[in-house]
């Protein structure tokens, strides 16, 4: 979008607002949906990343099926008119009755703890099918926040522990159906995937009445200039090759799933705040703006680096701020950055904030959340409004 469009939205919406490109998000879909050579690929729409019942909605018309991690992502599914057999749902450290409430939807159950294995097999012995999560000891793009396949990770179970796998399914007679693997954020080398890959097919061996692998995500999406990112063509290919020579050995096709959510929605998104202040200490020259890491956490939660643009004023000199929030707490945004010259009033855009911006907003310093707005060709439209006071303390209960 051009600064003359998030200006727009500003004058109509004002700010803080989380703005998303509908036109990229069905470009990012289609790229990857069409990467893997004519292979039955099925993209699971993480939807953690963003959930808004209109995204949800632009993905579904465009082919998605969901994963959820939580039962009120699987609620917020349904009710965007997603069928359970198009829902995965995989949580983690939940309690067993949060995964019988998923059973009872219909949806499909993805487990990745021995002990909950178990009882769910004790449980439903051959009557519910369920996909497992192998966790396969693999470190993706070297960042220990958002790496969830090495051997330290909580999610999933051990490669190692195939065999105990086997003994509780074999016992209960599980009617195993996919397997599940998901090693992180940010993967750039075709060959992180393979390597997970030839594990989860030698796994796979182990049971015969598959209907799909699921290879998770984590391809890798610019937030600077010079960054590099997953080809996702060249990726496609090489997992494609990888995954016919597997069937053939299987002795059947399975269905391929993938579960992308940051690479689907992240480059849609805008957030555009309002130059408060204009700072100057003995050091540096700060741009308060009127937000903070209660709306974008990712900067002080992940040390994320978000492109910073003045689309007030996108040609000016260029120079050199820091750019914070108005939380009472350190809360950066952007740190020793050449922006275009900022007075206060101006707007900023905040690049590449369409995944986990919003869905990990809260109300530190019972801040507001912010509005969302998306815009699709010339048409805008406000898809969540900005809270306000009443919706924070409608959940107290009244003194006296």
């Amino acid at each position: 979008m051009t600064s003359k469009q998030l200006l727009q939205v500003t004058e109509e919406f004002q700010t803080p607002t989380y703005v998303y490109d509908a036109t990229k998000i069905r470009k990012q879909f289609n790229t990857l949906k069409n990467a893997f050579d004519g292979l039955p690929v099925k993209l699971h729409y993480a939807m953690k990343a963003l959930s808004n019942i209109h995204i949800l909605q632009l993905l579904k018309a465009e082919g998605a099926d969901l994963d959820a991690v939580s039962i009120e992502e699987v609620f917020l599914g349904l009710r965007a008119g997603f069928l359970p057999s198009q829902i995965m749902y995989t949580p983690n450290c939940v309690d067993f009755s949060e995964i019988q409430q998923a059973v009872e939807l219909g949806v499909h159950i993805n487990i990745d703890n021995l002990s909950i294995l178990e009882i769910f097999g004790n449980t439903y012995g051959d009557s519910v099918p369920c996909c497992i999560r192998i966790n396969p000891h693999i470190m993706a793009g070297g960042n220990s926040h958002i790496s969830v396949g090495h051997i330290d990770s909580k999610f999933g179970i051990s490669i190692h522990q195939v065999r105990h796998i086997k003994r509780i399914t074999d016992t209960f007679k599980i009617q195993v159906t996919g397997l599940h693997m998901h090693t992180g954020s940010d993967i750039i080398d075709a060959q992180v995937f393979l390597r997970g890959a030839a594990l989860l097919y030698e796994t796979a061996k182990e049971f015969p009445d598959l209907k799909f692998l699921d290879f998770g995500s984590g391809f890798k999406v610019g937030y600077k200039k010079g960054d590099i990112v997953t080809n996702i063509e060249q990726i496609g290919k090489e997992i494609a090759d990888s995954f016919r020579a597997f069937c053939k050995e299987y002795g059947r096709d399975l269905e391929l799933w993938f579960e992308p959510g940051k690479y689907l929605v992240s480059e849609s998104g805008h957030f555009l705040v309002k130059a408060n202040v204009i700072k100057q200490t003995t050091s540096t020259v700060f741009i308060g703006v009127d937000s903070g890491q209660n709306h974008l956490i990712r900067p002080m939660f992940y040390d994320a680096y978000h492109q910073i643009d003045n689309v007030s004023n996108p040609n000016g000199t260029e120079r050199l701020y820091s750019v914070v929030g108005y939380i009472c707490e350190s809360d950066t945004l952007g740190y020793d950055r050449l922006i275009s010259e900022v007075k206060e009033g101006d707007v900023l855009a905040i690049r590449n904030a369409g995944a986990y911006g919003f869905s990990m907003a809260n109300n530190y310093n019972s801040r507001l959340r912010p509005a969302e707005v998306l815009v699709d060709g010339k048409k805008m439209k406000l898809i969540r409004r900005r809270e306000t006071l009443e919706d924070i303390i409608r959940t107290e209960i009244e003194v006296g």
